[in-house]
């Protein structure tokens, strides 16, 4: 899909050094996140999903869910749709395979970052992210994906981080009315680089319909996922998996996103951080699309890697 390949784009982006960002204390929300919505079932363990664009293209809908169910997947992610009628197909495919649509990936912020310093840029990734939050409402996902802005040239780290705060807070009314989480997720954007700013981030929102969307392979280059999991700890929302084989000498030149179990991400670390801080929700795959034998391969390498089975 021609959204997905921006995002794939956007991840390609070299990884720019930590700039500077103020950190409040990491308690300062705690009362809200006592509150918080659960974003996942109570059952014990991590549940497998998949993105819905991993899903063979030119099956309908009802058939790419089928294959999802069938080749061991419990939950599929969504992306933004802005055509009632095919959201209302969408819903239906889900439900007539049984099969969750647990989350949203919002798809208008990779051109249209909130720490835009364009109204109107701003105005629409305001627009799309209202969309996704009303996709999750209608399809019974309970969260959103948001990357909320980017460093460039011409937004620096500071701008980045109180101009999407101050569109993120309009967000929430409406994140709380239809009961659907805002879930912050770190990519290389050159922002939010450590698990301390993301917490940070995060808590000063001091309302529990904003958390983290976890993504354990974006990390790899300038941290370690355990140690994002533990410091994020109920902060987190969702999760995405991939693995991040390092180049030679960490090059960036060489350094790629590889198929879970191929890369440099030590798995058995990952599980035991998920375990705990007793995360038990969604964690979606996000790699390239396939065919039934490749996402079959894929539900078991979940099983081996992230479940421990």
């Amino acid at each position: 899909m021609k959204q997905h390949s921006s995002r794939r784009d956007f991840l390609k982006i070299s990884v720019g050094a930590a700039c500077a960002a103020p950190l409040a204390s990491l308690g300062s929300a705690a009362a809200a996140l006592a509150g918080a919505p659960i974003a996942a079932p109570a059952a014990g363990h991590i549940k497998k999903a998949v993105q819905i664009y991993m899903l063979p293209k030119q099956l309908s809908y009802a058939d790419r869910f089928k294959m999802a169910r069938e080749v061991g997947f419990e939950a599929v992610e969504g992306q933004t749709v802005t055509d009632p009628k095919e959201a209302e197909e969408i819903k239906k495919a889900a439900d007539g395979a049984k099969v969750r649509i647990h989350s949203v990936m919002n798809m208008a912020h990779w051109d249209n970052p909130l720490s835009s310093s364009d109204p109107a840029v701003v105005q629409k990734s305001l627009d799309g992210m209202k969309t996704s939050l009303h996709n999750a409402k209608l399809w019974g996902a309970d969260a959103v994906l948001l990357v909320p802005g980017v460093v460039n040239p011409e937004t620096g780290y500071k701008d980045a981080w109180t101009r999407s705060q101050k569109q993120i807070r309009t967000l929430i009314p409406l994140a709380e009315e239809l009961k659907v989480i805002i879930a912050i997720e770190e990519v290389w954007n050159k922002f939010l680089l450590s698990p301390l700013e993301m917490a940070t981030y995060v808590d000063e929102f001091q309302s529990p319909w904003v958390k983290s969307y976890f993504d354990v392979g974006n990390v790899v280059f300038y941290g370690y996922p355990q140690d994002w999991i533990h410091t994020l700890g109920k902060r987190i929302a969702k999760v995405h998996l991939k693995d991040f084989k390092m180049g030679k000498g960490w090059s960036p030149v060489t350094a790629n996103f590889v198929n879970l179990g191929d890369g440099d991400i030590d798995w058995a670390a990952v599980r035991k951080a998920f375990a705990d801080v007793g995360y038990t929700g969604y964690a979606t795959t996000e790699l390239e699309a396939g065919d039934e034998a490749y996402l079959r391969d894929l539900s078991k390498r979940i099983d081996k890697l992230v479940l421990g089975l």
